[in-house]
C-alpha cells in the first residue's frame, strides 16, 4: 500500500498533463469535434419559434408524460408518433467565456487523478514497477473520463460516432494519467 500523500505530485502533473492535451485536441486538432452537434435546419426560425416561450436553463424532454400511467395514453402515443422526440438543454443567454468550465473540467481531472491514485495505492506498494502502476492507475483513469459516456447514448441516443470519439479522448487521458503515475511512483 503507499499512502495518498506520496502521490500528491502525480495528481498534479498528470491533471496538468490531461488538461493540455484537452486543450490540444479542442483547439488545434479541432476538426475532431466539429461534428459532434449538428446545426437545426431552419435554426433562425426555430430559435424565434422558442424565444417566446422564456425557457429557463435547464435540461428538457418532450413530449414528457406527468406520470407513468401517462405512457399508456393514446394521447402521449400520438405526441410519441408525430413527434418531434427531443432531449435539450437550455443555456443562460449571452457568451460568458469559458473561464468556469475550463476550472471545472481541471478540478475534475484532478477528480480522477486522485481516484487513479487511490486505487493504484491501495493495491500497490512503494516501488511497484511501472507496469504494474501503469494499469491500475489507466483502468481507473478510464473508467472515470469514459465509461459513463455511453449511458449518453444508451439512454438519450446521444450519437454513437460522439460516443466513440469521446471515448478515444478518454482513453488518450487514461494513459496519460497511467504514465505520469508510473513514471513517478515511489520507489
Amino acid at each position: 500500500m503507499t499512502g495518498m500523500h506520496a502521490l500528491w505530485i502525480p495528481i498534479v502533473l498528470s491533471a496538468v498533463i490531461v488538461f493540455i492535451t484537452s486543450s490540444i485536441i479542442h483547439m488545434v486538432l479541432s476538426g475532431w469535434h466539429a461534428s459532434d452537434y449538428g446545426k437545426l435546419p431552419n435554426e433562425d426560425a426555430v430559435m424565434d419559434a422558442l424565444r417566446p416561450f422564456a425557457i429557463p436553463p435547464g435540461d428538457y424532454v418532450t413530449p414528457r408524460p406527468a406520470s407513468a400511467a401517462d405512457l399508456r395514453t393514446p394521447e402521449y402515443k400520438a405526441k410519441n408518433d408525430t413527434g418531434p422526440r427531443i432531449i435539450m438543454t437550455i443555456l443562460p443567454n449571452g457568451f460568458t467565456g469559458m473561464g468556469a468550465q475550463l476550472g471545472q473540467w481541471f478540478v475534475y481531472c484532478l477528480v480522477i487523478s486522485v481516484f487513479s491514485a487511490y486505487v493504484a495505492g491501495r493495491a500497490l506498494p512503494m516501488g511497484t514497477t511501472y507496469l504494474h502502476v501503469f494499469r491500475f492507475a489507466g483502468v481507473t483513469a478510464f473508467l472515470g473520463y469514459s465509461a459513463a459516456l455511453w449511458q449518453l447514448n444508451i439512454w438519450y441516443k446521444r450519437s454513437l460516432t460522439t460516443t466513440i470519439k469521446a471515448t478515444i479522448d478518454g482513453f488518450i487521458f487514461a494513459l496519460l494519467t497511467a504514465g505520469t503515475f508510473g513514471w513517478l511512483w515511489p520507489r
